[in-house]
């Protein structure tokens, strides 16, 4: 009985992270990436620019 406990114990989210709404893995990877070309575009603008 004590090993199921210890188990479930093991796996469970702490209480205090447990309240926090956390958000989906995809919009981490969208946002991630947003702010990879973001940052390309304003450190490289001049060699963008020269293109016009």
């Amino acid at each position: 009985m004590e090993e199921k406990d210890k188990e479930n114990q093991i796996n469970k989210t702490p209480s205090k992270m447990a309240r926090l709404a956390w958000p989906k893995a995809k919009y981490g990877l969208i946002i991630a990436i947003l702010i990879i070309i973001f940052v390309n575009i304003v450190y490289y603008k001049d060699f963008f620019l020269s293109f016009l």
